[in-house]
């Protein structure tokens, strides 16, 4: 649905609603068919943002908020108040896919996530907020679900046998950036395709709107990446496939600080990251068997970070500076998709079975051990005709964790049965109103080996939302189309075992988002984020959650001159937040885009970018970040398929 697609109703002309018909297309589509709280960035959304790390391809969606988003090192993705924080990379509570494998560490100290991957790697990023679209990827997911997929090579050969080469090169002036990506895509059959994509990433020191360096003691990135991927199809009009993957990333810094978040004077280290995810895929899906789609999952996950202290330290702190990290996790699942009807009825139903494994070296302050975990989960599309949809949910997961030092004897065994339920309604006007509530588990983790208490005792978290959305074709003029979609959330986590001193959180939060388009190429997207939230301590004092978000507003105001030119301006704004320890007041930033894509002569088939970010050049930082935002920055990207 929305624009650029409406949903599967009916069409009647007294109504004006234009059920599946291609409508005007905006930056991004409104997900207005489903009751979950999803936002889906695709491919050409992806090139236009010009990002710099994979966390600002969803900086624009509401509910998300990044810390330190710039760069990879020390930053990290906040969903509803959970994720990143000013102390910890991740709180486990934002569950991060890339194509099915599961990536993130646990509670790292002050050196941030492992989101050590480029985003010209991927094709399309979704982002799941709250507990009740989970369900399919893990327990104790309370802030949501950001799943990455990388690309192939049938983007680029359209099936078509041959080779087709794809070069892309973007220049920063903030920082004096450079990026170059090559991706070479080969169909040699009509049945296998074959993907390499290179990129290499430098940066380097950026300044704010004041011209103040922007974290200068940790110098610049010289970061590459690079992805292999392969498929072939076999069977029965081509019904089985199996896809290998490979993906690596390394990112060196030298004599850097080793507090990568907020700088506090732990001392210096040399700090090498290294991250590989490796997958393999088998998907079977027989024509005329709608019982069976069935897929095959093994993934891989190695996220390693190296430290070495550069000068003796503290006793304390020389332990701590010299600890290295390391987590490799491996799943084996498999997954199957059923459409089949009962009466009235007709299922989609997605169920599975998951094996997990997770190793953490033992570090200092970072006990070291293995989380063996069985996890079995049901998600039940169910439609009564044209207008009701409900969607049970449920998922059963056990997890035994053991520790890696002899000196502790710690074996533990946990698990936890969660789920929930979701309610649409649709109006044959385009109006439809929806509901849900979940509940969730957050399984003990390895960090906590060395505190019984903690690994005795799962979070608890409870989420209900109603929202409503609403989408028309011919709602102001013939041709143009609008969409609407907003959420209201209530959440409550309790047992808490994440934060020091603190009993319960409790959240709520309205999120809406928004697009319209005209049939001129005149295109309107609107997202806002209007948040709410205590923490209460172990004593019963309370106080404003202090790992909320500020409320916030995004407009994009654009027009396509058919294929070749498309121009946007995009408003960010926030409020100000002063009743924390660390006030930000509020601000409004102003970016301009372009991508020119000529559609002859002999730059035909040839892109190019213009972005020109923060236009005023406006000091800012952007709440539960710990350095200012970037100044201005002009981008130019430069891409042709060949």
């Amino acid at each position: 649905m929305a624009a650029p697609q409406a949903t599967a109703q009916e069409i009647t002309e007294e109504n004006g609603y234009l059920g599946s018909l291609e409508l005007g297309e905006s930056k991004r589509a409104v997900q207005v068919d489903t009751a979950v709280a999803v936002t889906i960035v695709d491919q050409s959304e992806i090139e236009d943002r010009q990002a710099s790390t994979v966390a600002e391809l969803i900086d624009s969606v509401p509910g998300v908020t990044l810390v330190n988003g710039g760069t990879a090192a020390g930053s990290g993705i906040n969903i509803r108040g959970y994720g990143a924080n000013a102390s910890y990379g991740t709180d486990q509570k934002v569950a991060i896919i890339v194509d099915g494998a599961t990536k993130g560490s646990e509670e790292l100290y002050r050196i941030g996530t492992q989101l050590y991957t480029d985003p010209m790697l991927y094709r399309q990023v979704e982002v799941i907020r709250g507990t009740v679209g989970s369900f399919e990827y893990g327990t104790g997911i309370v802030g949501g679900v950001v799943k990455f997929e990388t690309k192939d090579a049938s983007e680029f050969t359209y099936g078509e046998i041959g080779f087709k080469l794809r070069e892309t090169l973007e220049f920063v002036s903030n920082g004096n950036g450079f990026t170059s990506s090559t991706i070479l895509a080969w169909q040699p059959s009509e049945n296998a395709e074959y993907l390499f994509n290179y990129t290499r990433r430098q940066l380097g020191v950026q300044t704010d709107g004041d011209g103040n360096e922007i974290n200068p003691a940790s110098g610049g990135i010289d970061d590459p990446s690079y992805l292999v991927k392969g498929k072939f199809s076999f069977g029965e009009s081509n019904d089985q496939s199996v896809t290998l993957s490979y993906s690596d990333t390394n990112s060196d810094q030298q004599d850097v600080p080793y507090d990568s978040l907020s700088n506090l004077d732990f001392g210096n280290v040399d700090r090498e990251t290294h991250n590989i995810t490796a997958i393999l895929a088998y998907n079977y899906n027989p024509v005329g068997n709608d019982l069976i789609d069935l897929t095959a999952l093994l993934t891989y996950s190695d996220e390693q970070i190296d430290s070495t202290s550069l000068e003796p330290y503290s006793p304390f702190l020389s332990p701590l500076l010299d600890a290295d990290q390391r987590y490799e996790t491996t799943t084996l699942s498999l997954k199957n998709t059923s459409l089949f009807q009962t009466g009235n009825a007709e299922h989609n139903l997605r169920s599975g079975i998951e094996f997990i494994r997770r190793e953490r070296l033992d570090a200092y302050s970072a006990p070291g051990g293995v989380d063996n975990r069985v996890a079995v989960f049901m998600v039940d599309d169910i439609q009564y005709g044209d207008h009701l949809t409900y969607t049970p949910a449920l998922r059963y997961e056990t997890s035994t964790t053991d520790s890696n030092d002899s000196s502790v004897i710690a074996s533990y065994q946990n698990d936890a049965l969660v789920g929930g339920l979701s309610v649409r309604y649709a109006f044959d006007s385009g109006f439809a109103v929806f509901a849900s509530g979940a509940y969730t588990e957050g399984l003990p983790i390895l960090d906590d080996l060395e505190n019984p208490l903690y690994m005795t005792q799962s979070e608890k978290a409870r989420t209900y939302e109603v929202g409503a959305s609403y989408v028309r074709g011919d709602a102001f003029f013939g041709g143009d189309s609008l969409a609407l979609k907003a959420n209201l959330y209530v959440t409550s986590l309790w047992d808490v075992t994440s934060y020091t001193d603190i009993g319960q959180i409790d959240t709520e939060g309205l999120e809406l988002e928004g697009s319209y388009t005209h049939q001129s190429g005149v295109y309107v997207d609107m997202n806002a984020n209007i948040v709410n939230g205590e923490q209460i301590a172990l004593d019963g004092t309370s106080e404003r959650w202090s790992r909320l978000a500020a409320d916030s507003v995004g407009i994009t105001v654009g027009k396509r001159f058919d294929e070749k030119l498309d121009v946007s301006w995009e408003l960010v704004a926030a409020a100000s937040v002063d009743d924390v320890d660390d006030p930000t007041p509020g601000y409004g930033v102003n970016n301009l885009r372009a991508t020119y894509r000529p559609q002859d002569g002999i730059l035909e088939g040839t892109e190019v970018r213009f972005g020109l970010e923060n236009v005023f050049d406006k000091e800012y930082r952007t709440h539960l970040s710990t350095r200012n935002a970037a100044g201005r920055n002009f981008k130019l990207t430069l891409a042709k398929t060949f």
